[in-house]
């Protein structure tokens, strides 16, 4: 049985997203995945409190108009999601994105897979 019934991604890339999501279902179908393009979009849903708070939220690190980063600082300032874990969930191999990250306040780090059993698995970890 797992834990969060809501996962929050916050991708650019729509195939990402669907790619994403469908491992989240595969996982347990009994999660509802949250999709959204970008960091504006995701602080505009996480600072309405009419929609349902997700229980992760995974965030790409390049993203137009508001990067991984600069949302993830936003989100740490919203008093209710305090303790919902963020996780950066990127391509980036670069040491420094994962140290700024986790020093801003993200949860982890997982990087992007291209196959989808390794998704599940890298995201199981997360979620169960």
């Amino acid at each position: 049985m797992f834990k969060s019934h809501i996962v929050m991604l916050v991708d650019d890339d729509e195939d990402d997203r669907e790619f994403f999501c469908e491992a989240v279902d595969n996982i347990d179908k009994s999660l509802k995945c949250v999709k959204l393009e970008n960091g504006e979009k995701a602080l505009q849903y996480l600072k309405n409190e009419e929609y349902p708070m997700p229980d992760y939220i995974f965030l790409d690190l390049n993203m137009p108009r508001l990067d991984g980063k600069e949302c993830l600082v936003e989100i740490k300032k919203i008093d209710h999601l305090k303790q919902v874990p963020v996780i950066i969930y990127t391509t980036s191999n670069h040491p420094l994105d994962k140290t700024q990250t986790l020093q801003l306040g993200a949860n982890g780090f997982v990087h992007k897979q291209t196959e989808f059993n390794s998704l599940c698995m890298e995201l199981k970890q997360w979620l169960a």
